[in-house]
């Protein structure tokens, strides 16, 4: 009988062991073998019967990779630092160059070539995300969710059906373009055409602008954020995506936070400075909201950038190469960390050097939450939740970087950019140590990144099958890909014919 038994569990443990390496098997050649991973990892979530956890998903807009504390900036960010150093500090983190691109693949999981998202949207563009991209509050607000947004939208609005509380948000306050004045958010389109105008929504109405107006927007971000928190049922899980103004330009912040940062002579750094310290307190706030609500324990908290600093209005990238716009490490290397119980690490916190991108977040949190993915099966984001959770190796093996058709806004200069392991291929983006060659499409860089993250040394000649590879598999994804949209700004969007503020016009 005991033989039996010994046969038994001999037997089950090797069924186990065999389970666990086809799951953990890395590498993807196809669309096809990665739909079938992100089914694979839904069902054996789902099977989990656990409690849903509350999440807080919170971008900051430009903020560079030397511009918290616990990269070593000068600048001050305790509760960056402290939630980061307690969590999963992930340097090997990865979103695009510029803001609409990313945000348009946090929540939907898709790269922008199958998206169309190629580029930022000035207020008066009549495009957007398309709709039948369901985005990850859709889905988590059908696994159970409250669902709510605070802050900047910036993924199109000329029609009602592009609003936030049209795609999966219960409730939305914030600016839906781009960037506007932090104390009379006022918004003004400069592309082809001057327009002006406010640029606060409630829902999907204009704010009671007087009651807002000379408050900075940080300031009334955190509290609507607070707000959220203190009404919500405890006993329903809840998705807030907090989508902060700051850091982007222009840099305006009360005075007292700048108070501390006197010894930094630069003003644009200063005001920077200033900017990032009142964000860094905001999302401190918001921390205590939860946790005197007794949410803390089973809150996920997830912050990231939505691209590099721009060194022009105070931001840095430093030590890594490039800025915002850019598809050098300092323009797409993005500042991310998760935060949570749920994590387990009760010792402290660690650094992950594991691959992963902006498009990873949607199927991770939703598989974590116990949805699925009907209806997202073309996406482009791996779950990494055992990843972050017990440092095992990622699933992802590269990242389509960019395929941008509208480089310099125009349809004649083309860049692109993949990761694959160790490899990235950059064509058509020139910097500093590039060598200009005949045209953009042949202007090209290779680098490995593990042993050269700053971008130093140039292999492309050394190594020509390497780009002859990557270069293929750039085609492969270039045929692929969907229309970019871009039109030209509707003059029918002008504020002045809409009371004022920005707002769907069509």
């Amino acid at each position: 009988m005991r033989t039996k038994r010994i046969l038994l569990l001999t037997s089950i443990l090797v069924l186990c062991k065999l389970m666990i390496e086809t799951y953990y098997i890395l590498g993807r050649n196809s669309e096809i073998v990665q739909v079938q991973d992100n089914t694979f990892q839904h069902n054996e979530n789902h099977a989990i019967n656990r409690t849903a956890p509350h999440i807080l998903l919170i971008i900051a807009d430009d903020l560079g990779f030397n511009d918290v504390g616990y990269h070593g900036s000068e600048i001050n960010t305790p509760n960056l630092d402290n939630l980061a150093l307690a969590g999963v500090r992930l340097e090997n983190y990865y979103v695009q160059p510029v803001c609409t691109p990313t945000r348009g693949q946090l929540l939907t999981g898709r790269y922008q070539i199958h998206t169309g998202l190629h580029w930022v949207l000035w207020p008066a563009t009549p495009a957007g995300l398309a709709l039948d991209n369901p985005t990850i509050a859709d889905k988590l607000r059908d696994a159970g969710y409250a669902t709510h947004m605070v802050g900047k939208w910036h993924l199109g609005f000329f029609k009602a059906e592009y609003l936030p509380t049209r795609r999966g948000f219960d409730t939305y306050f914030g600016l839906l373009s781009g960037h506007s004045d932090y104390f009379t958010h006022v918004t003004g389109n400069y592309q082809e055409k001057v327009m002006a105008g406010y640029d606060l929504m409630e829902n999907e109405r204009p704010a009671n602008i007087s009651k807002y107006h000379g408050t900075y927007s940080t300031h009334i971000f955190g509290s609507k954020v607070k707000d959220i928190i203190n009404e919500h049922d405890t006993e329903k899980p809840v998705f807030i995506y907090i989508s902060f103004q700051a850091v982007h330009a222009p840099l305006q912040v009360p005075e007292k936070y700048t108070e501390q940062y006197g010894h930094i002579k630069d003003t644009n750094r200063r005001k920077y400075a200033g900017m990032v310290s009142c964000m860094d307190e905001a999302i401190g706030g918001i921390v205590e909201a939860m946790k005197k609500r007794g949410m803390w324990e089973n809150t996920l908290l997830i912050f990231t950038t939505d691209n590099g600093g721009n060194p022009n209005v105070g931001g840095s990238n430093l030590p890594l190469k490039g800025t915002k716009s850019t598809l050098w490490e300092g323009g797409i290397r993005a500042v991310g960390f998760v935060h949570g119980s749920l994590i387990g690490n009760k010792n402290g916190g660690y650094i992950s050097n594991e691959l992963m991108h902006v498009t990873d977040w949607f199927p991770t949190l939703l598989n974590l939450a116990g949805g699925n993915l009907k209806g997202n099966e073309q996406i482009d984001g791996y779950d990494q939740w055992k990843t972050i959770k017990y440092g095992i190796q990622s699933p992802r093996k590269e990242i389509l970087h960019n395929i941008d058709p509208l480089y310099n806004n125009t349809f004649y200069t083309r860049r692109s950019s993949l990761r694959m392991g160790a490899w990235k291929i950059i064509i058509g983006q020139l910097g500093p140590g590039t060598k200009r060659r005949s045209s953009d499409v042949d202007n090209i860089c290779l680098f490995n990144i593990e042993s050269d993250p700053f971008e130093q040394t140039d292999l492309c000649e050394q190594f020509p099958d390497i780009v002859q590879n990557m270069r293929q598999r750039l085609e492969y994804y270039d045929r692929g890909s969907v229309a970019c949209q871009l039109p030209g700004v509707d003059l029918r969007a002008n504020p002045i014919y809409h009371d004022g503020f920005w707002q769907p016009w069509r």
